[in-house]
């Protein structure tokens, strides 16, 4: 099973002078794990490097931000990749001390920082979501609705056009299936799926 964070956790500490302050938090994506990089490093203006490490499936991916290759966001990632953690930024900042730490030094200062904050993070399991639009007669709009509530799905967008209702929804996909078949048996074969059913 893969987890997410419910919430950011930092972390801080002080080797040979280098400051580095940690975090990991839930992202969405690859563009908000940018987004959220780049206003670290507004915050953190005289910092040395902003390293970053993203586990976010098909998007993961990690950068030294100009500490010897392979020191700083690799090590983080393997930290991430390790936890079973899934749509997960972690960042350190680093404030240099003016003493050198080594290749080896670097890796276990930038582990570390994440390793401390993911001790105090609340691990959540993460529900894979699948995405349907699916076109149905007016008068199934609001049956619709009720079934999406009751199956812990999101409705995300709604369309109404001259042959029904267009509904666009998520929902987790260990339901998804079943939501389909009920969608199927309730319309009567009316509903039009635009891409696939299930």
């Amino acid at each position: 099973m893969r987890f997410t964070l419910a919430a950011p956790v930092h972390s801080e500490q002080l080797i040979k002078k280098s400051r580095f302050l940690g975090r990991v938090e839930p992202v969405a994506d690859r563009p908000a794990a940018l987004a959220r990089v780049a206003a670290l490093r507004a915050e953190h203006p005289a910092a040395t490097h902003v390293c970053w490490a993203l586990m976010a499936g098909g998007h993961s991916a990690a950068q030294d931000d100009g500490e010897p290759a392979g020191t700083a966001g690799r090590p983080m990632l393997d930290v991430l990749r390790h936890q079973a953690l899934e749509g997960v930024l972690a960042t350190a900042v680093r404030y240099y001390g003016g003493v050198m730490l080594g290749a080896g030094g670097l890796v276990r200062a930038y582990t570390d920082a994440v390793a401390l904050a993911l001790r105090g993070a609340a691990r959540v399991p993460l529900v894979l979501q699948a995405r349907r639009t699916c076109t149905l007669p007016y008068a199934l709009e609001g049956w619709l609705r009720r079934e999406l509530a009751q199956h812990g799905a999101t409705l995300e967008a709604a369309d109404h056009g001259h042959a029904g209702v267009r509904l666009a929804f998520s929902a987790p996909e260990s339901v998804v299936a079943s939501l389909v078949a009920r969608i199927n048996d309730a319309s009567q074969g009316q509903a039009v799926w635009h891409g696939p059913a299930v």
